[in-house]
């Protein structure tokens, strides 16, 4: 077994996206090979709804898939294809782009006003770049969690886990995405595909995600006065792990525990044309696309 080492952590930047929406980007719009498979994820989380009540309106997609993932609040969708309907706690979403699809997400807050949700943006190989758009919409009981002994749960939303598989599936890049809570000073470790590239995404708690040039005994360190532990290098809420290549990833859980998202996928190595909501593999099929909106032949007619 090799452990993955830590090739960065980095906390993700506020921005505004829709019609006025408050969010954190962890990675997106730069370097496009960085995370290949994956090219974007939004953390939107707001106490006010001022912050989020206007939504994202329609807009186009073509060339990716998208994942949302409702912590709290709710998120109305309608599209192109006639499609409609909600998400709420804990459900999940995939949108296959695929040749083309308008669609919009209007997010809601919970009783006390509060919306908290995740998108990724997934690649399409140019092969699928031309597929016809799919959904899944996913209630929040269809998909599986698993409890070890140690008291860490893992939902395990797209993949297999623990001998557990998530209810979504043929999706292009053949990701896993798990998310997982691990116990306060818990350590643990979680194998990964060698061949994936690899990421966690923190959004409660702290934890130190091991470095294969770390010794183990350094991550830890107990206070003189008492026995709270002590994590050097924490990652907490709201930070990116970057991972190199290996088989497994090893994390040991903060004093008050920590959830993260762990999310993996097979890099398709090709090249990226990207601009706003549409991503191809040459400037020339970007134009092709950004010209088919303007005159109405986006959207391909179903066969």
């Amino acid at each position: 077994m090799s452990l993955r080492p830590v090739l960065e952590t980095r906390n993700a930047m506020p921005t505004i996206e829709g019609a006025g929406v408050k969010l954190h980007r962890a990675f997106g719009f730069q370097d496009p090979s960085e995370l290949d498979p994956f090219l974007l994820f939004d953390d939107f989380r707001n106490e006010r709804p001022e912050d989020f009540q206007k939504g994202f309106p329609w807009h186009p997609h073509r060339g990716i898939e998208t994942i949302t993932y409702v912590l709290s609040g709710t998120v109305d969708h309608t599209d192109s294809l006639g499609n409609s309907g909600t998400l709420g706690a804990g459900d999940v979403q995939w949108m296959t782009a695929g040749s083309g699809i308008m669609h919009q997400e209007m997010p809601n807050g919970n009783t006390a006003g509060q919306m908290h949700g995740f998108q990724l943006w997934g690649n399409l190989p140019s092969a699928q770049k031309m597929t016809a758009p799919r959904y899944q919409d996913v209630a929040s009981k269809e998909i599986p969690e698993v409890i070890d002994d140690d008291g860490t749960r893992v939902r395990v939303i797209v993949g297999e886990f623990w001998g557990k598989r998530g209810p979504v599936d043929g999706i292009a890049a053949d990701p896993q995405y798990l998310d997982v809570f691990v116990p306060a000073g818990v350590k643990k470790t979680f194998k990964i595909d060698t061949y994936r590239r690899a990421f966690a995404y923190v959004f409660e708690g702290q934890a130190a995600f091991s470095d294969a040039s770390v010794p183990q005994g350094v991550l830890l360190e107990k206070e003189v006065a008492g026995e709270e532990l002590q994590i050097r290098d924490m990652s907490g809420d709201r930070t990116l792990v970057r991972f190199g290549s290996g088989d497994e990833v090893t994390v040991m859980a903060g004093p008050e525990g920590v959830r993260f998202l762990l999310i993996s996928g097979a890099p398709i190595d090709e090249p990226v044309a990207w601009h706003g909501p549409i991503v191809m593999n040459t400037q020339a099929e970007l134009q092709k696309a950004f010209a088919e909106l303007r005159n109405g032949s986006f959207i391909r007619p179903a066969h």
